[in-house]
């Protein structure tokens, strides 16, 4: 079978994939914990169509670290 990357060892492929996916994994996780919600939920990448929705629920629920900005601007 003749692909795209036929001449390349498989081993390079793999650790290829795998810092693309650790990095990916990592700069969500702190992109999360900046926000104020949890560095786990970066996990959800990796499952195919959950990442979609998680990433939905992500930009239009409130952010709790703005929440509790608001709550301490306003006195309460």
């Amino acid at each position: 079978m003749m692909g795209f990357l036929s001449g390349v060892p498989l081993w390079l492929v793999y650790l290829v994939e795998g810092c693309v996916l650790t990095y990916t994994i990592g700069l969500a996780s702190f992109i999360l914990a900046r926000v104020g919600r949890s560095p786990t939920w970066s996990l959800l990448l990796l499952v195919p169509i959950v990442n979609v929705i998680a990433l939905w629920v992500f930009a239009y629920t409130a952010w709790p670290r703005y929440r509790a900005a608001a709550r301490v601007t306003s006195g309460d």
